[in-house]
């Protein structure tokens, strides 16, 4: 079951390489191209967008797939960053909540996603690993792995001394838009290309 649209599933495994876009004018984000170098999604970070928090992920159209928020709960041991895609009327629907410990009293360390409509009581997907070293995957409930960030090659490595390029393996049967969409919050939760 895709997370958020049917469109962006393939019925079989999909490589595809990340790279950050330049910081202009108080600007931020990445480009998001499939094996024949065409941009399929791209990410604006909030200094495109004008206000902080705010990351959208866009189709090679430029329409808007998925708009994450962030929210401060003063009693919650969890930030909470929330994924809304919006219909022909611009209303906004709650599609994920990715939840991050911002303590050290959290039981698990680790970064979870619950979807709308919930599949499962607690979580539906965990990130195991750690992006900023371009090495973690996206795993759900079961241990299933949903896509893999394989990182920078060994030979790109050798000419790039940054982590500005990656790669992003993605099932078959998986959601590119909701896997992008949570490589973007990740992105923004470390600081890197889409943080203002």
């Amino acid at each position: 079951m895709p997370v958020i649209s049917k469109l962006y599933c393939s019925y079989s495994q999909v490589v595809f390489v990340a790279r950050r876009t330049p910081h202009v004018v108080n600007g931020g984000g990445f480009a998001v191209t499939n094996c024949s170098q065409l941009v399929v999604f791209w990410v604006d970070g909030c200094g495109i967008l004008g206000t902080k928090g705010e990351i959208v992920l866009r189709d090679m159209e430029g329409d808007a797939l998925l708009l994450k928020r962030g929210r401060v709960e003063a009693l919650s041991i969890h930030k909470r960053r929330k994924g809304y895609t919006s219909d022909y009327k611009g209303t906004k629907k709650l599609v994920f909540t990715l939840k991050e410990p911002r303590s050290c009293l959290a039981k698990n360390d680790a970064i979870r996603i619950s979807t709308e409509p919930k599949r499962s009581k607690n979580w539906d997907f965990e990130i195991n690993g750690y992006f900023p070293e371009r090495d973690c995957s996206i795993i759900d409930s079961v241990s299933n792995i949903v896509p893999l960030v394989i990182g920078v090659k060994k030979e790109v490595e050798e000419v790039m001394a940054s982590k500005d390029l990656y790669h992003v393996v993605v099932k078959p049967g998986t959601g590119q838009d909701f896997v992008f969409g949570v490589i973007a919050v990740l992105d923004y939760i470390h600081g890197e290309s889409t943080r203002c």
